[in-house]
């Protein structure tokens, strides 16, 4: 490897967070950003070909080096990773609600998963997964949530438009809804869906 892949090597190593392209950029002020995504290509072919217990992923807004999937499972096995708790089916439906229509307010949320989301809204702030992006126009200018570049981590993705589309989501969804009473898809579904349009006055 050359030099500049041996620098993003050592700063991704380093970091327990993927770190965004124009943040490597910063660890050489000489290398133009052509270079740095060829080191970084470079550096996951590395990985790739000669075949290590690690691979290099694009992820949540940056790059990180990861345990290989197939490893995953012995690790945590052997307790040598922290694991990340669970989401309830509540959470991830509320969840869901905001990654498809952000940004959103509390209120909306409700009116869509039918229960007050109070409780499960200052969780999901608290695990830093959603955040606050703006105030709403109607009275009292209300908050509203997007998610959060851990959000794209946690959930492997790289940026939202990677969140699978509605025709996806209910096939996957099926056999759950099926057993539980459907009331996760339809959450989920009424999340993803497309605003209605504005009826003509």
């Amino acid at each position: 490897m050359n030099s500049l892949a041996k620098l993003l090597e050592a700063a991704l190593f380093a970091s327990a967070r993927p770190i965004p392209t124009d943040d490597l950029a910063t660890l050489d002020s000489d290398a133009s950003p052509a270079a740095v995504h060829a080191a970084l290509e470079e550096l996951r072919e590395h990985y790739n070909v000669d075949g290590h217990g690690v691979e290099l992923v694009e992820q949540g807004g940056g790059w990180q080096i990861l345990t290989r999937p197939e490893y995953t499972e012995a690790i945590e096995r052997a307790q040598l990773a922290a694991r990340p708790h669970r989401l309830s089916g509540a959470a991830l439906e509320t969840l869901a609600i905001i990654a498809y229509r952000q940004p959103i307010g509390r209120a909306e949320i409700a009116e869509i998963r039918g229960v007050d989301v109070g409780a499960i809204l200052k969780s999901l702030l608290e695990r830093g997964l959603v955040e606050v992006t703006a105030r709403g126009e109607g009275l009292g200018r209300p908050l509203l949530y997007g998610t959060t570049p851990l959000f794209l981590e946690q959930f492997a993705l790289r940026h939202l438009e990677e969140l699978p589309r509605v025709d996806e989501l209910t096939i996957a969804l099926r056999p759950q809804a099926a057993a539980a009473g459907a009331s996760h898809l339809n959450a989920a579904e009424e999340a993803a869906a497309p605003e209605p349009a504005a009826s003509a006055a």
